[in-house]
């Protein structure tokens, strides 16, 4: 009887110390996320202008209105191209970088830090540095310097629509914020394939270099890419301090290259201050990450237990 008690009392105190450390996350993940999630659900269904406490009950209406806005179909397209553009990208240069870090005998820790170090700094700072340093003007910032230097012509990179020279610096400042981070998961990922397997092909006759990554380092990071190339397009979809900070000015955001979440912030927060219909678009958003999301687990079975 003694030891059930005592099992008891020790089973209360790790519960107790359970909900001290994670209570506080908890109930923050409650009031910030979810409340805000379901309350943003509802709205979607009423007739919201100006208000968050609608009572004018609007059915489908919004859904309807968002999925015919030519604006938020061009808004998904747009997301279509960055991910076609940043996807593919980041992935290849994340591996890279963890293959040649990985090989390093020496400074490992060193060029790992370095080439993580990006990850911490704001999405603003960072698209507010290319819009003014490097990608800035017609006559200034460090691209057309260096196009001064061969005697090309100047180019207006975030005004430029034909040919669309804004990608470039949409894609390169969000290469550099994230590619770090990717390949720390990477490295991960190389750090759990069994040295015996390198060994095992260099036994059979398997050359270093391309030959070993085709046949079993990149099968062996088959996972670790899934859940990267998952993470890259999620996070593609939520672009949005980029986009705005890197191409809107004094007169607002130009016409073009607008993601969901910029739709939805003038939707939202614009001049109509439409709360349900930009909660609409919100919804049908959520809803479309979580598709491609499924989609993508179950084309690559993530999770399937092995034959």
């Amino acid at each position: 009887m003694a030891a059930c008690g005592a099992q008891r009392r020790r089973r209360r105190r790790q519960a107790l110390w359970f909900w001290t450390f994670t209570g506080p996350f908890v109930l923050g993940l409650a009031l910030f996320t979810y409340v805000p999630l379901a309350w943003s659900l509802r709205l979607s269904f009423f007739d919201a202008h100006n208000t968050v406490s609608p009572t004018d009950f609007a059915g489908l209406d919004n859904y309807r209105e968002v999925l015919g806005d030519p604006a938020f179909r061009a808004a998904l397209g747009t997301f279509v191209l960055f991910t076609a553009f940043i996807v593919p990208a980041t992935y290849v240069l994340s591996l890279g970088l963890a293959l040649a870090v990985g090989r390093l005998r020496a400074a490992q820790a060193f060029f790992r830090s370095v080439f993580f170090l990006p990850t911490a700094c704001s999405y603003v700072v960072a698209a507010l540095v290319w819009k003014l340093s490097i990608f800035n003007g017609v006559r200034f910032g460090l691209a057309n310097t260096v196009l001064g230097w061969f005697g090309a012509e100047q180019v207006a990179w975030l005004s430029t629509t034909d040919p669309p020279w804004y990608w470039l610096a949409l894609v390169t400042v969000r290469l550099w914020l994230q590619a770090g981070f990717y390949m720390v998961l990477f490295l991960a990922g190389l750090q759990r394939i069994p040295p015996q397997l390198y060994e095992a092909a260099a036994v059979d006759g398997a050359r270093p270099g391309w030959q070993t990554f085709r046949h079993i380092t990149f099968p062996a990071l088959r996972a670790t890419s899934v859940a990267v190339v998952l993470l890259l397009v999620i996070n593609a979809f939520q672009a949005f301090d980029e986009f705005y900070n890197l191409l809107s000015d004094a007169r607002g955001y130009p016409p073009y290259a607008r993601p969901p979440l910029v739709y939805l912030y003038y939707t939202a927060l614009g001049q109509g201050q439409n709360l349900g219909l930009g909660s609409a678009g919100a919804v049908v958003l959520a809803l479309v990450i979580a598709v491609v999301s499924v989609v993508q687990v179950r084309w690559f079975g993530l999770g399937r237990r092995e034959a």
